[in-house]
């Protein structure tokens, strides 16, 4: 474990750990400082499958959901003030990529993407317990709660429920649902203003995007792409600034996709991008700021995860190998803002009248 270090005005990338040796602790790094590693977290033990993080402005804390080397799924609660480990604790029936209210109090949590629950928990964010169940569809799988909302669901459901991607309103938990989709949905990112969504599509070479308002779907499709299925392109992200949508290839493809969002119902490839790693991406997210992307390796890998200038799309090195990734900024020692875990764009315009 590095030396002791207290984050007091700046930006760090906390990243959780997938490689072997090292999986389940947080290496911090220093934004600012061309991503020097401050410090290693260590958090707890039997941590097999990291299933994702996110954090609190409101109350300086951090959730990481994995699964155990058993299969037990869990959560632990990290203060990121001084780096305890305030609780931790299986969650039945099990986890999955989850969310966290802007106000910090509620945890979103699905039931694993193959699980058979038809249901996500809603969790005390200060405890770990269940206070409400919200029923939809089984397989439940990634969860976001973007900037401007209502909480966004995918899931992995075979019956057909699988190809429509779920919104669930906070405060009612009325459920609505855009599709169906090309196929079963995998992750997605959504605008700042919660108008579009892009989505990465089983069998699908290529994205597909929805306009939340009218429920349209469009195709964007990769006329040029390595010979074979494409399985599950796993990996989509806005740019902050919402100019370009970022997306990973396939398992075997080195390879990042970059689309021009001018008109974000009418995509157009803009750039490949080729990574340092022999292999694909599973996973991808951006600095709240937009400088940077972080395209991580396979799930699990002992690879490493590449950073890129957001700009002009260069590689700028590697840290070591994550794909659940947050930003959390301080001033003068408190938490000022935190990021996300998806590419989520940061765009809100304000009505001038």
């Amino acid at each position: 474990m590095l030396a002791a270090f207290e984050p007091r005005t700046g930006r760090f990338l906390y990243a959780v750990n997938q490689a072997a040796a090292t999986r389940g602790s947080i290496s911090v790094y220093d934004i600012g400082a061309s991503h020097r590693l401050v410090k290693t977290i260590e958090t707890v033990r039997d941590v097999n499958n990291v299933k994702g993080v996110v954090a609190s402005t409101v109350t300086g804390r951090l959730y990481v959901a994995y699964r155990t080397r058993s299969g037990v799924g869990m959560i632990y609660c990290l203060n990121v003030y001084d780096d305890a480990v305030l609780w931790n604790r299986a969650i039945d029936p099990d986890i999955d990529r989850l969310a966290i209210h802007p106000g910090g109090q509620l945890l979103y949590v699905p039931t694993w993407e193959d699980g058979s629950a038809d249901f996500i928990n809603v969790l005390d964010a200060s405890t770990g317990d269940v206070v409400r169940k919200v029923y939809f569809s089984n397989r439940s799988h990634d969860t976001l709660f973007p900037v401007s909302g209502p909480l966004f669901q995918e899931t992995k459901a075979q019956d057909g429920s699988g190809k429509y991607l779920y919104l669930i309103d906070p405060q009612s938990y009325a459920v609505s649902r855009i599709g169906p989709y090309a196929g079963i949905l995998g992750p997605y990112a959504v605008d700042g203003m919660s108008r579009y969504v892009v989505n990465n599509v089983t069998g699908l070479w290529g994205m597909q995007v929805a306009e939340l308002k009218s429920g349209r779907i469009v195709t964007a499709s990769l006329a040029e792409h390595p010979p074979g299925e494409p399985g599950l392109l796993h990996g989509i992200g806005w740019t902050p600034d919402e100019r370009e949508v970022w997306q990973s290839s396939s398992a075997g493809d080195p390879h990042v996709y970059v689309w021009s969002m001018r008109d974000p119902m009418a995509p157009v490839l803009a750039e490949r991008i080729s990574m340092k790693s022999r292999r694909g991406s599973h996973w991808l997210t951006f600095d709240i700021e937009g400088k940077y992307a972080y395209v991580a390796p396979n799930k699990s890998s002992d690879e490493a995860t590449e950073i890129f200038d957001a700009h002009t799309h260069k590689s700028l090195g590697l840290i070591g190998s994550s794909e659940d990734m947050i930003e959390i900024d301080f001033v003068d020692g408190k938490v000022s803002r935190v990021g996300d875990q998806y590419g989520i764009g940061r765009v809100v315009r304000t009505s001038t009248n």
